[in-house]
């Protein structure tokens, strides 16, 4: 997968879950991995054995894999089936690997939640001092969907200039057919809306009736989040 790096004395690790986020950090991973001409490592951890991973998980490790084949990553590391916290799965493939430069997102966190659970880069500060980490500010998902979101209807969207507008009726100008989930307490349509495109299913933002771009908006819900605790 890759080729002989000049620098040996310095390694890269790129912490990924999954969402959005994650190939931006694979992004900002090869950077810093380029500039050094260093070895590059990609990892992900979850607590399911990889046969029970969903239909989501498994794309996101496919992209992932793709991603590390394509910037000539040294490897792409899945930890499946996993008990012990994630820091010390973490640290341990730092070892193993002689990593120097740590990537990782961290969402902002509620007062409640700081005082539930410790942070994972203390715990790591405290595992590993001798690696340098780098914390890449990521946006929260949007929590609790079944909660935040009405019961989703049939809509279109349909081409409006560069953008998209959401309509409840089928015409000749519907590009794409999906569900419509309107956020609880506005007025207007926000929301979001969630179609197949090209075989796979992503669900953008709607504002006010439209929709930018197709930047897929990542639900988590209480499931996942039990699923990766820091």
């Amino acid at each position: 997968m890759s080729k002989i790096k000049s620098r040996m004395d310095e390694g890269i690790l790129v912490c990924v879950y999954y969402g959005p986020n994650g190939e931006r950090l694979i992004q900002r991973g090869c950077k810093i991995a380029q500039v050094f001409d260093c070895p590059l490592y990609i990892l992900t951890v979850d607590r399911k054995p990889f046969a029970e991973l969903d239909a989501d998980k498994s794309y996101y490790i496919t992209k992932w894999k793709r991603l590390a084949e394509e910037n000539d990553a040294d490897a792409f590391i899945l930890k499946d089936n996993e008990e012990r916290p994630i820091y010390k799965v973490i640290a341990e493939v730092a070892r193993e690997k002689g990593i120097t430069q740590i990537i990782m997102g961290q969402t902002p966190h509620s007062r409640w939640e700081q005082i539930k659970k410790e942070s994972i880069v203390n715990s790591l500060i405290r595992e590993i001092p001798f690696v340098d980490l780098h914390i890449i500010a990521v946006a929260r998902y949007l929590k609790d969907p079944d909660s935040n979101y009405d019961k989703g209807v049939r809509a279109y969207l349909a081409k409006e200039g560069t953008d998209y507008r959401l309509i409840f009726k089928h015409t000749k100008d519907a590009v794409y057919e999906g569900i419509f989930f309107k956020e609880i307490g506005t007025d207007f349509n926000n929301g979001i809306f969630k179609f197949n495109k090209e075989k796979e299913t992503l669900q953008v933002e709607v504002i006010d009736d439209i929709v930018k771009d197709f930047t897929n908006v990542e639900l988590e819900t209480n499931d996942a989040k039990n699923d990766y605790t820091l």
